[in-house]
């Protein structure tokens, strides 16, 4: 029998229940099988997508004068002569491998050539989020601490002009402005081999309209989440124990007020990320979005099959990371045992 003495030491001994980092375990589980499912799901729905696309790819490539011999040939050679569940099994454990198959018009590995469009992209998107955080969040925050104020009301009618004009209408007026009139910035995407700074001047005019555009709903955004903040109980309960009006600002009301704001961001960035199409063909940039169009206008469907895969997976990360972050900010999420 065990003494009481040595039942004593056990219980001592024994880890504390912690509630909350059960909650957080849950969620992250959950939220992470979601994304596997998610993922899965997208890459049936895009080779059955591919599959039900009119025409013979191999007929489609070498054109509608091939012999059929050529035809039957290269049909062997993609594995499309194969019964359609073969297929699938066949391109998925290649991108389980880290292997995307062959581009038909360039004949090269798409790997690389997917990676390169990729950073393009990451290039932009990381220019237009540098530019749109700071002046979003910092109006939004502002016109939400100033509630009702000239500049409130000020704020909240650009922002809305702002968003119903669409990016590439700004563009063409920041093209207009900056590059015919001005001359201060080039038309086109950053050359090859091309320093920082000359990739930065490169992209600045691609960049602006994006985030022109994405201004008003993300200071939309964090204004209602501080307005709400400000209102709480909790809030009301730090300004009765006289805590200071900075420690308040920023320990009570930003995290709770960003959280909804950094939701938002996290879709448009993985939007961003996953390329903008009208943008980069505007402005002559080799990104994903430019990718995809150019595969599917010339029926490159390995290629188009991949770039759209690497969309829904830029997707899917941007806004798992997206949503952990909104938790971390989020007290009460963390508190509460659903995740």
């Amino acid at each position: 029998m065990i003494s009481p003495r040595r039942r004593g030491n056990d219980l001592a001994a024994a880890p504390p229940w912690n509630p909350i980092g059960m909650a957080l375990r849950s969620f992250l589980v959950r939220r992470l099988f979601a994304t596997l499912a998610t993922l899965w799901l997208a890459s049936l729905f895009i080779f059955a997508a591919g599959q039900l696309l009119p025409g013979d790819i191999a007929r489609a490539v070498l054109g509608p004068f091939a012999a059929p011999e050529a035809v039957a040939e290269m049909n062997a050679r993609l594995g499309t002569d194969q019964p359609a569940l073969a297929q699938y099994l066949r391109w998925i454990s290649g991108v389980l491998q880290g292997s995307l198959g062959r581009s038909l018009t360039l004949e090269r590995p798409i790997g690389p050539y997917l990676l390169g469009a990729v950073a393009q992209s990451a290039e932009l998107a990381a220019l237009v989020v540098a530019l749109l955080v700071p002046a979003a969040l910092s109006a939004g925050t502002y016109a939400g601490l100033n509630e009702g104020s000239g500049a409130d009301r000020a704020i909240l009618v650009a922002g809305i002009t702002l968003s119903t004009i669409p990016d590439f209408v700004v563009a063409v007026l920041l093209v207009v402005l900056f590059s015919l009139w001005l001359g201060w910035l080039p038309t086109s995407g950053p050359p090859d081999g091309a320093s920082a700074p000359e990739r930065l001047r490169h992209l600045l005019l691609p960049a602006l309209p994006l985030a022109i555009n994405l201004f008003g709903y993300v200071a939309r955004i964090a204004r209602s989440g501080v307005v709400r903040a400000r209102h709480s109980d909790f809030v009301r309960t730090a300004v009765l124990k006289g805590l200071p009006r900075g420690h308040v600002l920023w320990r009570h009301i930003l995290p709770n007020a960003l959280a909804p704001a950094v939701a938002v961001l996290s879709t448009q960035i993985a939007h961003l990320l996953g390329g903008i199409v009208v943008i980069e063909a505007l402005f002559n940039i080799n990104g994903l979005g430019a990718l995809v169009a150019t595969a599917a206008r010339t029926r490159d469907y390995p290629t188009l099959q991949a770039g759209v895969l690497a969309m829904v997976v830029i997707y899917a990360v941007v806004t798992l990371l997206g949503d952990l972050l909104q938790l971390a900010l989020d007290p009460r999420q963390r508190q509460r045992p659903g995740g």
